[in-house]
């Protein structure tokens, strides 16, 4: 069974995360080919962006090397998102995964922590688009910024804001097993 580990900064957006672990559940609960995801942070509770109390269920210390794919949803400045998800054991992480090229997707700004780790570079991307402020960090990572909802450069998923967090969970459960899979969980989450 393939894994996904969600990795939980202080500060997620609470929509964003639940993307993935609705996903996941009803994955484990009715698909083809279940999933599992297992959340983690570098906190024992985490407040998210809307003051959610959330504890993670695997100490980040303790992540092995036999999950397949990385989720990372965005967050809030204003609520410590970026004390997190630029704290360089996080950053390392997402480097392993990439240099193993092992699926990591995101949803907002939860591109800019991978952009931070260097793996962007000369890339294809995207991110909050709200000002342009947020992809002009992306850029400056040497990202090429995209203005496209999702965009995925090979095993790499990002996206441009919480309205796409269902679309980049079902797009990631579809490249760990297949669009028959995914297609009977949408079914049985009722989406067309």
């Amino acid at each position: 069974m393939k894994k996904v580990i969600l990795f939980l900064s202080q500060g997620f957006e609470e929509y964003e995360a639940s993307a993935f672990t609705d996903v996941f559940g009803w994955s484990r609960a009715y698909g083809n080919e279940p999933v599992t995801l297992v959340t983690t942070g570098l906190r024992n509770e985490i407040k998210c962006t809307w003051n959610m109390i959330v504890r993670p269920e695997l100490k980040f210390s303790q992540i092995s090397h036999d999950f397949d794919a990385l989720a990372i949803p965005g967050g809030f400045e204003e609520a410590g998102f970026y004390e997190d998800a630029y704290d360089e054991r996080f950053l390392n992480l997402i480097r392993e995964f990439d240099n193993e090229n092992k699926l990591i997707a995101s949803v907002c700004v939860g591109a800019l922590p991978i952009g931070k780790a260097g793996v962007l570079e000369n890339r294809n991307a995207t991110t909050y688009d709200f000002e342009s402020m947020r992809r002009k960090e992306l850029e400056g990572y040497g990202a090429i910024v995209l203005d496209r909802p999702i965009v995925i450069d090979k095993n790499i998923i990002t996206s441009t804001g919480p309205a796409t967090a269902i679309d980049v969970a079902f797009t990631l459960l579809e490249k760990l097993t297949n669009s028959e899979n995914a297609n009977v969980v949408r079914k049985y989450m009722r989406f067309t």
